[in-house]
């Protein structure tokens, strides 16, 4: 056991402070997440600082839209009337993401900043840059079925295990920070780092720097998540997507598509966005657009699998956000189907 201090903050400023001050340091909430790394030995703080008795658990109105703090639990924002009804995707991913008892515990601030679920990182015997800089990839040339198709390095190709993330990617969420050097606002899409040289840092955030609140705008379209998995009880996505779309009368007047379980991070599509703008919905064009959206994917040894699931999950979720294929069943079961039960729909044949 690698022995560590516990100290529980009393205040934003004191646990800014503490960790910022400590460079073996990290914060802690839920510690849904935390808790595993510890035990498995991939993470050896000198102190933990508690932060889930700070006054960070509200979700209020902020000019149309809503400030979610960064305390609230997972089950508190996914049962939430105004998320389900006006960012439905965030309520559709929650909901995806894990059990009951973890959402009960686990933070909104903590479920995006989760670590990479690569069990190459996740084992202190294997080589990981992410891990421990400078040691090499074991991802590359062993079994990387779940690893990246975009945005990955030589250093680097693990992908960002959040639901969530995903659809708050999609929607222009917005961080709010307290850090060393005062509050700062980041922009959801640029949260998170690609790995390129330093895969070890997974976000912008500084150390000390705890995130207060993630706010979404104004929206009056319609939102929608949908994820693969590996088996039908609770499981990390092999590839997910998240869809806000807004109409006028009946063309698109605006889209906002990400990935999950491709890259490492929320992965948006500008381009697919663009194509889709100002045109009619319909598969043909929905296909089109994925196809293109695909067109630059890198396939490893293990994962050429993820194209055409990827591709065939991104129609089906621009054709059911827009009204042109019905939901296929109730929030937290349709969109989080197993493989075997989307293999036809999915992974199957175009």
């Amino acid at each position: 056991m690698h022995p560590f201090q516990y100290q529980r903050a009393e205040s934003t400023n004191q646990a800014v402070a503490a960790v910022a001050q400590n460079p073996g340091a990290t914060f802690i909430a839920g510690g849904t997440s935390h808790v595993d790394l510890l035990k498995e030995g991939v993470h050896r703080p000198t102190l933990l600082v508690d932060v889930s008795a700070l006054p960070l658990q509200q979700i209020t109105p902020l000019a149309g839209g809503l400030r979610i703090g960064a305390g609230v639990s997972n089950t508190a924002a996914a049962y939430h009337p105004a998320i389900q009804q006006q960012y439905t995707a965030v309520s559709e991913a929650l909901l995806a993401g894990a059990s009951v008892q973890i959402r009960n515990v686990a933070s909104m601030a903590g479920n995006p900043l989760q670590r990479t679920r690569c069990p190459y990182f996740r084992d202190p015997t294997q080589a990981c840059n992410k891990r421990e800089p400078g040691s090499g990839c074991a991802a590359m040339d062993g079994y990387n079925h779940v690893h990246a198709l975009f945005g990955a390095s030589a250093a680097c190709i693990a992908t960002h295990p959040s639901d969530v993330a995903v659809a708050l990617a999609a929607l222009d969420a917005q961080v709010q920070t307290s850090g060393p050097n005062g509050p700062r606002t980041i922009a959801f899409p640029e949260l998170h780092r690609l790995p390129g040289t330093i895969p070890h840092l997974d976000t912008v955030l500084t150390h000390g720097e705890l995130i207060t609140s993630l706010d979404l705008p104004a929206f009056a379209g319609r939102s929608h998540y949908l994820k693969v998995r590996e088996r039908a009880s609770y499981a990390y996505a092999l590839v997910s997507c998240a869809v806000a779309l807004e109409l006028d009368g009946p063309t698109i007047r605006r889209v906002r598509v990400a990935l999950g379980g491709v890259a490492h991070k929320p992965w948006r599509l500008p381009q697919l966005e663009a194509m889709l703008a100002g045109q009619v919905p319909t598969e043909k064009l929905f296909r089109t657009a994925a196809d293109a959206a695909f067109a630059d994917a890198k396939p490893l040894a293990h994962n050429a699998y993820k194209i055409p699931m990827g591709r065939n999950l991104l129609v089906r979720a621009l054709l059911e956000t827009s009204g042109l294929r019905p939901l296929a069943g109730p929030a937290g079961t349709a969109f989080a189907a197993s493989v075997g039960g989307m293999a036809g729909q999915v992974a199957g044949p175009r």
